[in-house]
């Protein structure tokens, strides 16, 4: 059993910068993939970033490129969000994610929006302008 344990949400004006953190415990050491995804109101959910957690490869949504970071330290098994430059459209719930070791990238997971085996709670991102 995984948990994973979002904190660093908050409110924050446009242009600005937050960083979430993602705690997890637990059985750990069969994770493959650590990955952030995000809700808003209305809207389906979407993948914003994943990484590898034996190599640190990274894929980042197209939305996110060049604005957010995603990275790790398994030292200490935590995954972290850097969002810089955030606009009101990154408003919504961030929810960490883990997957377990399977045929598929990571990246192929983040993008077909399924396959997590472990989910926190959530953490609330609210950009104003």
């Amino acid at each position: 059993q995984v948990q994973l344990v979002e904190s660093g949400g908050g409110s924050v004006q446009a242009g600005g910068s937050l960083r979430l953190s993602c705690a997890a415990s637990g059985t750990t050491f069969n994770i493959a993939c650590m990955a952030w995804f995000r809700q808003a109101p209305g809207k389906e959910r979407e993948g914003v970033a994943t990484i590898n957690r034996d190599t640190g490869a990274e894929f980042h949504a197209t939305s996110v490129k060049g604005r957010f970071t995603i990275s790790q330290d398994n030292s200490k098994h935590t995954l972290y969000l850097q969002m810089n430059s955030l606009k009101p459209e990154d408003t919504g719930m961030y929810y960490c994610a883990a997957r377990r070791a399977s045929g598929r990238s990571c990246g192929a997971s983040l993008i077909s929006g399924d396959g997590m085996d472990y989910w926190g709670k959530g953490a609330l991102v609210t950009v104003s302008s």
